[in-house]
Order: C-alpha cells, then sequence, then structure tokens
C-alpha cells in the first residue's frame, strides 16, 4: 500500500484545478469574496514595504498588491499555478515553494499575505512558523481562514470515513488561538459572509459567533517576538 504524501497529493490536485481557478480569480479579487483584501492590506502594511504572497495560486492577488505599489514575490506550491501566474505579470518574481519549507531567508520580508493556504496543510502549526520565520519581527501578516459556511470545507468531508484528503478542518478561531500561541497579536480583522446573511444576523455578536457565520474570516496579525 502506497503512503499518502499529503504535499505530493496537494501539489497535484492543484495542478489540475489550475485552468478551473485561473478561470475566476480575477472576479474573486475584483467582485467576489476577496475583494476587499487588497484595501485591508493597503490600510495596514506601508507602501513599498516587501511582501510575499505565500499560496499565490495563478497571481492575480500578487498582481494587485505590485500594482498598489508593494515589492512583491508570489509563491505557490503548483508549478501550473505558477506558469500562469508568470504569464499574467513578468514583472514579479513567482516561484514554486511549499509553505511548509520556504524558499526564504529569515527575517526577510516586512509582510505576508497568505489567502486559504494553512486550511490545505497537513500540520498548520507547522506552516504558521514558517511564516514566522521569514517575517521580520513587528511584521504583518495577513491571513485568511475559510469559515464554516464555505464550499471549499466540502473537501475535508472524506476524513469523517478515515480517508485521505489534503483540507483539513482547522476554523478561524482555532486559527486564532494558534497565532496567539506563536507570538502574534491580533491588530484588525473582517468576516466575508454568504449573501444570505445578513449584517443584523452578526451584528453585536462576540467574534467567535460573527467567525461561525463566515465563508472567510481575513486576519491582520503583528509578529511581536522571534
Amino acid at each position: 500500500m502506497t503512503s499518502f504524501n499529503w504535499n505530493k497529493e496537494a501539489e497535484l490536485q492543484w495542478d489540475r484545478r489550475a485552468q478551473f481557478w485561473n478561470e475566476r480569480s480575477v472576479n474573486m479579487w475584483d467582485n467576489g469574496s476577496r475583494k476587499d483584501i487588497i484595501p485591508f492590506v493597503e490600510k495596514h502594511m506601508k507602501k513599498g514595504c516587501k511582501v510575499y504572497d505565500i499560496g499565490c495560486g495563478d497571481g492575480y492577488g500578487t498582481y494587485k498588491l505590485h500594482k498598489a505599489g508593494y515589492d512583491v514575490v508570489g509563491m505557490d506550491l503548483s508549478s501550473e499555478m505558477i506558469n500562469r501566474a508568470k504569464e499574467r505579470a513578468e514583472e514579479i518574481p513567482f516561484i514554486q515553494g511549499d509553505v511548509m519549507n520556504l524558499p526564504f531567508e529569515a527575517n526577510s520580508c516586512e509582510g505576508i499575505m497568505s489567502i486559504n493556504v494553512l486550511e490545505w496543510t497537513e500540520v498548520p502549526a507547522n506552516a504558521l512558523k514558517q511564516l514566522s520565520r521569514v517575517l521580520k519581527k513587528d511584521g504583518l501578516l495577513c491571513v485568511g481562514i475559510l469559515g464554516p459556511t464555505a464550499g471549499p470545507r466540502t473537501h475535508s468531508y472524506p476524513r469523517v470515513y478515515g480517508d485521505k484528503a489534503i483540507a483539513n478542518t482547522m476554523m478561524p478561531w482555532e486559527f486564532q488561538k494558534l497565532a496567539q500561541e506563536n507570538n502574534f497579536t491580533y491588530v484588525d480583522g473582517f468576516g466575508v459572509y454568504r449573501d444570505g446573511v445578513k449584517e443584523r444576523n452578526y451584528e453585536g455578536l462576540p467574534m467567535e459567533l460573527k467567525q461561525a457565520l463566515t465563508f472567510l474570516w481575513v486576519f491582520m496579525l503583528r509578529k511581536e517576538g522571534e
């Protein structure tokens, strides 16, 4: 029986999904669930600083960061995604790499954007340690974590049968606790909700209950120590 290699399987699956993702990414970043992320980064990260886009997909979010005035590098596990990213923006460095073993020097950037990446790692704590390693002290980490109402959460379902899957079940409130335990301070955040969820449904609720209704929760965190 062949052993299950999470990272290698994830690379293969994201290679297969590259065309599907590429067809939808522009609308997602310009009008859909990710439309408020770049303005959120601009609110907190100083223009011109070095930012790594970890899990950049086809590079459209990286391109938007570049256009907003950041010194960006895009990285993704999938070579097919990286090929599309390079075709989109030749002026931006794009590299293939694994968040579990980042190909960057320690303390080499002021900011990181990593949207819907840690939910697809076998051990999110180890991936977060890698993000922390390459981020300078007082640097900012923007992370998007899928909420329980997100469609992609179905990819973790086979695990209830004991089958292998490349999606874990970490929820936004669990990531928030993980970040606090690894020397990150919560700076700001916002939720993205499905159309059927209205502001009156979550207004006044504690953060954990707000997160429980989300499609996506976007965090801005500050690295406090080495």
